[in-house]
């Protein structure tokens, strides 16, 4: 496995420090505070280590609190709030210097058979004829703080290729609220179902909440702007691969009063609908002075 797939499975995995409490370590992405799909990714494995190996998360839902230090670990705290005779529920709260930075409540679910449908998968190319995230933003790299820059154009664990990429990250163009990436991690994973799942919440906050600037001609690198996550909701439909291409199809509804709402759906490259996400996060001007 390559060595940075290698330390994020790792970063995932956590260290059990008691029965119900696990410790993670915190990685730098350059942003100056821990990325929250980290935190979804290590709550999410934490609550997995304490439910039986036959029971897969369906649910998820997650507020995040503060920002967490990116210096230090984080301790997760597992609460075995139920186990009925099919479903599991958890409770898990992350926490930093004694504070509560992300809570997390998730349900999970032996395998049963029932009805099924599904929205069909919007239509989009295929990934091979794309770029990645890396060799578009290359173009721009100069244009970015020396410590963001290298971050922007290191090898990353994810292959993320956007369908439809903004042409001049620093000009954006307005445009409708809608975005589709392809996903996937850069080689083959172990066959735990449970693994594919935290590592596709760690991917899913990948520029979620962003796609509620779209209309506004704005991004994250805007100057003034401030972003963050302040919730985070996920609902896992049926089993899949994140080492196979995966399409993560987002829209923003509505933003008002300083946040915007993004849904979200994850298809299989065979067209089967696997997940779904949604997300409020805080998009507003920092006020000068």
């Amino acid at each position: 496995m390559a060595a940075i797939l290698d330390e994020l499975v790792r970063l995932l995995t956590l260290e059990r420090i008691e029965e119900n409490l696990f410790r993670g370590q915190s990685q730098d992405l350059g942003w100056g505070a821990v990325f929250g799909g980290q935190v979804l990714g290590q709550a999410l494995s934490a609550a997995v280590q304490t439910v039986p190996q036959e029971r897969h998360v369906h649910s998820l839902h997650a507020y995040f609190l503060r920002s967490g230090d990116v210096q230090r670990p984080i301790v997760y705290d597992v609460d075995r709030s139920r186990d009925g005779g099919t479903f599991s529920t958890r409770r898990v709260v992350a926490i930093q210097n004694g504070q509560p930075i992300f809570n997390m409540a998730c349900s999970f679910q032996s395998d049963e058979q029932g009805f099924a449908h599904q929205d069909p998968m919007p239509s989009a190319p295929d990934p091979e004829a794309l770029l990645t995230e890396q060799q578009r933003v290359a173009a721009h790299a100069e244009r970015l703080p020396q410590p963001l820059r290298e971050r922007a154009v290191a090898e990353r664990p994810f292959e993320i290729k956007p369908v439809e990429p903004q042409d001049d990250p620093f000009r954006p163009q307005m445009r409708p609220p809608q975005r589709m990436i392809w996903l996937k991690t850069i080689e083959r994973l172990p066959d735990d179902p449970a693994l594919h799942r935290y590592l596709m919440a760690y991917a899913s906050d990948y520029a979620f909440v962003a796609t509620s600037l779209l209309p506004h001609g704005v991004t994250w690198l805007t100057s003034g702007m401030q972003v963050a996550s302040l919730d985070h909701a996920m609902w896992f439909h049926q089993p899949f691969r994140v080492d196979e291409w995966l399409l993560h199809v987002m829209d923003s509804p509505v933003a008002h009063g300083g946040r915007g709402l993004v849904r979200g759906r994850i298809f299989t490259r065979d067209g089967r609908l696997v997940a779904s996400t949604a997300q409020e996060g805080l998009i507003r001007m920092r006020e000068e002075g």
